[in-house]
């Protein structure tokens, strides 16, 4: 993963970590999709998957390269 993109995930994944608290199901998914698009960052839906779990885990930061390359 490069250093691009690794940044870009992140930031979006802040993004949508700072206002999940009590967002319906699905909501955080939705959100990191649209973050990435426009973003431009090509993200699977897996990686989708894993990072808005993390996310609603976590209610906290979470490391997009942590569990990206978990």
């Amino acid at each position: 993963m490069t250093d691009e993109r690794i940044e870009a995930i992140q930031a979006v994944v802040d993004r949508v970590s700072s206002y999940q608290d009590g967002a319906p199901e699905g909501t955080v998914a939705n959100e990191l999709r649209d973050g990435f698009g426009e973003a431009e960052v090509d993200v699977s839906d897996d990686e989708v998957t894993r990072l808005a779990d993390a996310i609603e885990e976590a209610h906290g930061t979470v490391s997009a390269e942590e569990v990206l390359s978990a």
